[in-house]
């Protein structure tokens, strides 16, 4: 059974930083795309960056600049480095992959507030 497990979420003052974590398992998803995805209240959920296989990386504008993504794949795990964080990246972030099936994470609270 594929499972991706979100954890490192948290409140934190804006200007903060967070480092989330995503384990996957139940199968190897080094060849796969990897990336992070937020919700904020009442708002669609809306993509924040990916990583390739191979570490290649695309961000969201709202993004860039601020959070970094990087992989583990011996780990099976993607992590999202957040930086000069803001009341506005509050919301849930998931974990997800891209290929042929789509797994998501069951995500992981991030409050930015002071």
């Amino acid at each position: 059974q594929v499972q991706l497990v979100e954890s490192g979420g948290g409140l934190v003052q804006p200007g903060g930083s967070l480092r989330l974590s995503c384990a996957a398992s139940g199968r190897d998803f080094s060849l796969n795309v990897m990336g992070w995805y937020r919700q904020a209240p009442g708002k669609p959920r809306e993509f924040v960056g990916s990583i390739t296989s191979s570490g290649r990386t695309n961000y969201a504008d709202s993004a860039k600049g601020r959070f970094t993504i990087s992989r583990d794949n011996p780990k099976n795990t993607v992590y999202l480095q957040m930086n000069s964080l803001k009341p506005e990246d509050t919301g849930v972030y998931y974990c997800r992959t891209w290929g042929p099936t789509t797994y998501w994470g069951q995500g992981t609270q991030v409050t930015v507030s002071s």
